[in-house]
Formats: structure tokens, C-alpha cells, sequence
């Protein structure tokens, strides 16, 4: 095996079988995994959901994770806030020649650690190489395949709650101090982590009372909360002083004139309750890794059709739009 990945593993041959094998085979085996054209898959009766997603995070290796630990649980995640239990994964590489082999073992041990820690088998893949420069890098397509546990509602009410499960714009501030090397002091890491698990448990114990969970990853809090609402007879009404930023988080974006609102997120939930079953919903998620700091920041409202508005503690409303350009650029 040489150093860098090289054009000829990616033209199909005994270099290409030899990286699978060497790097992908040897970390995702099990008893589902095929290298044939398509792996079979026993899932119990019922629907499933089924989800994909592209990444192509730039830099590849930031403060608290890495672009392999993101597709996988950005996979997971998109699959647990359907009300899905994640069952199987796929995985394409798209990879740059030169790239680092000891780079790609990392990412592909980051994608079996956390797959393992999910209990979500990687079952199938595709691996290509293409020239110098017509990639940054490598680029990561994971699909998901999950088995629905309790659906959503998606009927809204007034007087409805908006939880946030912890601190916002974590991932975000720290894609940007990994990129530009910037505050090497500050102590800020992605909050990138799988979230199957509680949300599982979430939806298992009071899956009926769950009007929406979504995960607020590119474009932020704003974007998504606009997404769930602006189609709707209903507003959101946010309590600026209930929505949790991290001290660090906070002091980046004084200084450098960013939004936490609207920075990503990679292991965080927003999820809707009927009134009433906030404090419950919020027991349940306080129980789990990734859930301590979940709290209630807001409600669903007559008021502001379509709209989602921020109350500050002077009681004074303010607009808040979906992002209309970027803060940052590729973040994941």
C-alpha cells in the first residue's frame, strides 16, 4: 500500500481491491456486508425511512471531529428526527489523488466507531479517485435505511413548545477557528454526535405528542425554524433570553459579527411538543449525553403567520429570517 491514494485505485482493479479491502472491508465488516452490487437487507414489516446526504466539509479534520464522523451521523440523525430507529447505512468516497491513506484510515475508523456506537451497520459502498484538483480532497455520500418507531404529527397548535437540545452553533464556530486557525485559545468543538439513541427514546415514549423534530445543520436555528413554520397558518415566538450559546461560541460571534442562530449544527435536535408535554419531553432528553442541556426556547403562536420572531427580555419582537447568504462556506 503506498502513502497516498494514487489514480489507480480508483480504476477498478487490484489497487482498488486493495484499498477497499485494506481500509474500508477491514474496518466495516459484518455479517451484512457485501461487495457485491447491492447488499440484501432483512428490515421488520412496516415503512421504513430512507435518507442520503453529501458531505464535503472543508477542512476535513476540524476541533472535534472529522468529515467521516459527520456522514455518519449526520445519516443517523436525519434518520432519528424522522422517528426512525437507523438501521443500515451505504457510504461513497469520492477521494482526490494524493490524498493521505493514513487520513482515510482515520475517517473510515471515525465512521465504524460511531456506526458501532449507533448500532447502524455500514452494509455497501462505492469508492472513486479522481486527478488532483478536480476535488478538495474527499468528499463522503452516506444513505441511511431505518425502521419508523412513531411518526410526527405535523399539525401544529397554538401554545405548542420549541426544545432545542443544547447549545447552538457549536459546529459552525468551530469549522471556522479549524479553517482560518484563528482563537487557537478559545475551547470550542464541533458538537457533532449521533443523536439516535434519545430521539429513539423520545419517540418510543411520547411519540404521539411530538408535533415535528428537525436538525438545524446548515443555515442554523433560524433557517430550520423558518422551514417548519413558513408554510403554516402559525409563527414561532422565540425567548432570546432562553436560547443556550456557549460562552466561547458567544465571544466569537461578538467579534467577528456572526449570528449563533444561524451557524450548524451536527448534534443538536429542535423539536416541537404539544403544550403540556414539554417538561416530560425535557425529562426524557436530560437523561441522555446529548440532551443535558436541552431546554425550552419558545412556542408556537397565532400570531406572526409564517413568520419566526425573537421576544427579547424588554419584550421587544424581532424578525428572524432564513439565511439568505452563506456566514460560512462548506461546513459540511
Amino acid at each position: 500500500m503506498t502513502d497516498t491514494v494514487k489514480l489507480h485505485h480508483g480504476n477498478g482493479g487490484v489497487m482498488s481491491h486493495k484499498l477497499i479491502k485494506e481500509v474500508f472491508v477491514s474496518r466495516f465488516s459484518n455479517q451484512t456486508y457485501t461487495s457485491c452490487d447491492s447488499a440484501i437487507l432483512r428490515v421488520n414489516t412496516g415503512e421504513i425511512a430512507f435518507t442520503t446526504d453529501s458531505y464535503v466539509v472543508s477542512p476535513v479534520f476540524f476541533r472535534g471531529g472529522d468529515i467521516g464522523k459527520i456522514a455518519v451521523c449526520g445519516t443517523v440523525n436525519d434518520l432519528a428526527v424522522s422517528g426512525a430507529k437507523p438501521l443500515f447505512l451505504s457510504c461513497g468516497f469520492i477521494i482526490e489523488e494524493g490524498f493521505e491513506i493514513s487520513d482515510l484510515e482515520k475517517i473510515a475508523d471515525s465512521m465504524a466507531n460511531i456506526a458501532n456506537k449507533c448500532g447502524v451497520q455500514i452494509v455497501t459502498g462505492d469508492t472513486k479517485v479522481v486527478p488532483r484538483g478536480c476535488a478538495d480532497k474527499i468528499f463522503i455520500n452516506t444513505s441511511g435505511i431505518g425502521s419508523i418507531i412513531s411518526k410526527s404529527c405535523e399539525q401544529f397548535c397554538k401554545g405548542d413548545k420549541v426544545i432545542v437540545t443544547g447549545t447552538i452553533g457549536d459546529h459552525g464556530a468551530s469549522i471556522l477557528l479549524s479553517r482560518e486557525n484563528m482563537f487557537e485559545d478559545i475551547n470550542i468543538k464541533s458538537d457533532c454526535a449521533p443523536l439516535s439513541t434519545m430521539l429513539n427514546d423520545l419517540s418510543t415514549q411520547i411519540g404521539p405528542q411530538i408535533v415535528l423534530m428537525k436538525d438545524p445543520t446548515r443555515g442554523g436555528v433560524a433557517t430550520t425554524l423558518n422551514e417548519i413554520i413558513n408554510s403554516t397558518e402559525f409563527g414561532i415566538e422565540l425567548d432570546a433570553q432562553n436560547i443556550p450559546v456557549n460562552s466561547g461560541v458567544k465571544g466569537v460571534c461578538n467579534m467577528l459579527g456572526l449570528d449563533p442562530l444561524y451557524l450548524a449544527n451536527e448534534g443538536k435536535a429542535l423539536i416541537v411538543v404539544k403544550n403540556g408535554y414539554e417538561q416530560q419531553a425535557l425529562n426524557i432528553l436530560k437523561q441522555h449525553e446529548y440532551g443535558k442541556n436541552s431546554c425550552m426556547i419558545g412556542e408556537v403562536t397565532q400570531d406572526f403567520k409564517g413568520k419566526v420572531v425573537s421576544k427579547s427580555q424588554l419584550g421587544i419582537h424581532k424578525i428572524i429570517d432564513m439565511l439568505y447568504q452563506d456566514q460560512l462556506p462548506r461546513i459540511c
